[in-house]
């Protein structure tokens, strides 16, 4: 499950860059207008929701789980989510959490 966890990230991380770059190429570095495409309509705003809620849920998770000897440091996974995305973070966080 290891090595599938670190393709997953590395899948997670490059599949949403490559729409944030067809987005950026277009509308340039326009940060209120990525928001506002984020919630354009009905089916947007329900994935965008869905993700922060996740987002939200992994992280209470991680923190709850900072007490495990082996469970590694949430504030990298939080970096890479709020950077990348949770399809990077979550395999990522499951990869490190199996090295150890």
């Amino acid at each position: 499950m290891k090595n599938l966890y670190l393709i997953l990230a590395i899948i997670g991380a490059i599949l949403p860059y490559l729409f944030f770059f067809q987005f950026i190429q277009i509308e340039g570095f326009n940060i209120p207008l990525f928001i506002e495409s984020l919630f354009v309509n009905g089916a947007a705003a329900g994935f965008s929701v869905d993700i922060l809620v996740s987002s939200v849920v992994f992280w209470i998770y991680m923190f709850s789980q900072m007490k495990s000897l082996d469970a590694p440091n949430p504030y990298w996974f939080i970096v890479l989510n709020l950077t990348i995305g949770l399809s990077c973070a979550l395999p990522a966080y499951l990869y490190i959490r199996e090295r150890s």
